[in-house]
């Protein structure tokens, strides 16, 4: 009997979720994600300061002022360019969480990136730039996907809303969180949940039969896995982006598995009209999960992102703040 992992591989893409370059290596996905907790600790570790002294010495290049964010950006790129010499296929690399809100700043810092990769000799059809699924981060998607960038709009915790709102903008891929969302209906329900019952695992069956009804072309790929169940009851689904533990986990099992999400039969339908602003923000200020841990998942960025900022801030000698 083939592995778990060996089975989910004919079923669904898995993509590592880390910045680890050895798990990434040692674990062979198709492709990679990455955000600012992951670099943050990735960062720390000895056999990546190489990738640390690279962007120190490309940001000393710019204007004092300039240096923080020229490290920061190039030291995600970095971490970008190493990881797709192991994966065949995509890395996402993430905008700044503090712009999440902005939907031009995004945009900016978004074609910056691609041209950090471009001037690194990697094309950005091997790029997926991740931006938090807010109303101004699926219209900044929006317009960067007919701009020939493709992306991947994170922290998603609503079908109705940010889901919707996505596939109407055609963004290219999308990131459900199935642990989160778990995790918050463990934490107001006062119990564990079943697989077949986990809140997180229902989000993306709901999202995967909307998209397909309606013959959306966005990519669901699951992610923020707590345990090896929740990754099985969603088998089937386009990506699972997963974390190395949980990796080898399925690595290691033979159980069965069983197709949980399917192509559904039958004639697309046509689509409803589309979102506003307004009916988005209702749908979201009526599902408080939604709400706070979209807005938990940007702090948490934020607060990493500040905590590789203080590391890359002494290593180019300047003062602390």
């Amino acid at each position: 009997m083939a592995s778990e992992l060996e089975q989910l591989s004919k079923i669904s893409v898995i993509v590592a979720d880390t910045g680890d370059i050895d798990a990434t290596r040692k674990n062979k996905p198709v492709d990679a994600t990455t955000n600012p907790s992951l670099l943050f600790k990735a960062a720390q570790q000895p056999q990546y300061q190489h990738l640390v002294n690279d962007a120190i010495a490309y940001a000393k290049k710019f204007k004092p002022n300039e240096q923080l964010e020229e490290a920061m950006d190039k030291l995600a790129v970095n971490f970008g360019v190493e990881i797709l010499k192991i994966v065949p296929g995509l890395v996402s690399t993430e905008v700044d969480a503090r712009l999440s809100f902005l939907t031009d700043k995004s945009m900016a810092k978004a074609r910056k990136l691609i041209k950090l990769y471009k001037d690194a000799g990697v094309p950005k059809e091997r790029i997926l730039i991740k931006v938090a699924s807010t109303w101004q981060g699926i219209k900044a998607a929006e317009k960067l996907e007919k701009e020939g960038i493709t992306t991947n709009l994170t922290l998603l915790f609503n079908a109705e809303s940010q889901a919707v709102a996505c596939a109407e903008a055609k963004v290219t891929l999308i990131s459900p969180f199935v642990g989160r969302t778990s995790d918050w209906a463990k934490k107001n329900f006062g119990r564990d949940f079943k697989p077949e019952e986990d809140p997180g695992c229902k989000l993306i069956h709901t999202i995967h039969n909307y998209y397909q009804k309606y013959g959306y072309k966005t990519v669901v790929m699951g992610a923020s896995f707590r345990t090896k169940g929740q990754i099985t009851e969603i088998a089937g689904c386009q990506k699972l982006t997963i974390s190395p533990d949980l990796i080898q986990q399925l690595a290691e099992s033979k159980a069965p598995i069983q197709r949980k999400l399917k192509p559904l039969e039958g004639k697309v339908e046509s689509p409803p009209p589309p979102l506003d602003e307004h009916t988005f923000y209702m749908r979201m200020c009526m599902d408080p999960m939604a709400i706070e841990k979209l807005h938990e998942g940007i702090r948490g960025f934020v607060a990493d992102t500040e905590k590789l900022e203080a590391i890359i801030r002494s290593k180019l000698g300047f003062a602390k703040l």
